[in-house]
């Protein structure tokens, strides 16, 4: 699991990044603005079940950065989890502020139609501000956030659980979906997020240092 941790001028790495440069100058340039208007008439049509609608804002719901940072500061108080708690804290803050920036000056719009489920007896929590007024959608924060989440403390638990740690990618997969179904996000804005989130996790953790939380570790029998 420490190979999901590459170098900075790794091939790896220079691939992402030269693959969400191309995804963000395709967004820029709305050149896939009618594939994806076409998958939102199709969304459009599937809010049609109650315990999917609920389940799907459940969902989007648990992508808010304040349940992440909060997740944060716990790992980050105790002194065994503190350097996990840390890289985790900034990552999310990093993320979570590229990605607004973006989605400011990127312009991508979120999609026209709403979601006409069932709907929980809440109201969206806000996502981190941006300084504009254009309702950009790329690349898309909560797939950031959720991928950031599932890449530190997925690594963190590689030693522990060296399969059932991939079981954390769930978590940023049905976040992204419901982002999708609840017509906030279009799949462009998904790719688009997962591919900084993992750039985000991977600079921090190295930066940081994030190899070290097994030093003190003993290795399973």
């Amino acid at each position: 699991m420490q190979q999901w941790l590459f170098d900075l001028r790794s091939r790896k790495f220079i691939l992402l990044l030269v693959f969400f440069l191309i995804l963000t100058s395709l967004a820029y340039a709305k050149i896939i603005a009618p594939l994806d208007n076409g998958m939102e008439n199709y969304v459009h049509s599937l809010g049609n079940n109650t315990t999917v609608d609920l389940a799907m804002q459940i969902f989007t719901e648990t992508g808010w950065i304040l349940y992440l940072i909060i997740t944060s500061f716990i790992l980050l108080v105790k002194k065994d989890t503190r350097r996990l708690g840390l890289v985790l804290l900034l990552a999310i803050i990093v993320g979570s502020m590229l990605s607004a920036y973006l989605r400011c000056y990127i312009g991508y719009e979120s999609p026209t139609l709403k979601f006409e489920g069932a709907h929980l007896s809440l109201k969206y929590a806000s996502d981190i501000g941006v300084p504009c007024s254009i309702n950009g959608s790329f690349p898309a924060g909560h797939t950031v956030r959720t991928t950031i989440f599932a890449f530190v403390l997925g690594f963190a638990l590689s030693k522990r659980f060296p399969r059932g740690c991939y079981l954390l990618w769930i978590y940023p997969i049905l976040v992204s979906i419901s982002r999708v179904y609840l017509m906030e996000q279009f799949p462009l804005d998904l790719v688009g997020g997962a591919l900084l989130g993992l750039l985000v996790a991977n600079i921090v953790s190295k930066i940081l240092k994030l190899e070290l939380i097994f030093a003190n570790q003993k290795p399973n029998s």
